[in-house]
């Protein structure tokens, strides 16, 4: 009689123990996807892109209008685009269209990919109240070109933008700034010579203090 209470002790011991293992198996199973989630974020900055860009720091170049609605805004305007600054996960672009110096182009790294936003200022340094809106890159994209479909905040802000598809090229010779609104005809696209920088321009609303290091 004590030998099968020993018996039965034992086996119910083992079982715990197995059961055990089991649930710790199914916790790591668990944990696995987020890992691997983490794994391809990291990879979806394509770092050929972001090195042509950053090579451009410091300088500037004079733009064109490759296509556009008639009677756009920027058609017959000088077109200036500014690499202002470099840094390990940021790239400033001042934009200035005329004597209109409220744009800047900010392209981040992120842990879903680079990053667009337009930062619009006021004459006087304030944000516009339209600011900020763009996308993050849905996957690495090529070296010479980076898509940014817009995202909730930008969708949020204008309704009208949820197809919104902004892209940027860069090669040894030309760097180009596009957007055409899917289901729509309309394509903007803007071309700047890189073998003819220019004077640097001043600098956009609002930056007038920004420091280079």
């Amino acid at each position: 009689m004590k030998f099968i209470f020993i018996f039965i002790t034992l086996l119910a011991l083992t079982l715990f123990s197995c059961q055990n293992s089991t649930d710790k198996e199914k916790e790591n199973l668990a944990a696995e996807p987020e890992t691997e989630a983490v794994s391809i974020s990291a990879e979806r900055i394509n770092n050929n892109f972001w090195n042509r860009l950053a090579k451009l720091k410091g300088k500037s170049f004079q733009g064109e209008v490759l296509e556009a609605p008639e009677g756009d805004d920027f058609r017959g305007k000088k077109l200036v685009m500014h690499v202002l600054d470099v840094k390990k996960d940021t790239i400033y672009i001042p934009f200035n269209v005329g004597d209109n110096l409220s744009r800047t182009w900010i392209l981040t790294k992120t842990d879903k990919g680079i990053q667009l936003k337009h930062d619009h200022r006021k004459v006087d340094g304030s944000e516009d109240e339209v600011t900020m809106y763009g996308g993050v890159t849905p996957n690495t994209g090529f070296d010479g070109l980076a898509m940014f479909p817009a995202d909730q905040e930008t969708v949020d802000l204008l309704p009208g933008t949820a197809t919104n598809l902004w892209w940027i090229t860069v090669d040894e010779k030309q760097f180009t700034y596009n957007l055409r609104r899917i289901g729509s005809p309309v394509k903007f696209s803007i071309g700047f010579d890189l073998e003819s920088p220019i004077d640097t321009p001043q600098p956009s609303w609002g930056w007038e203090n920004y420091v280079v290091e």
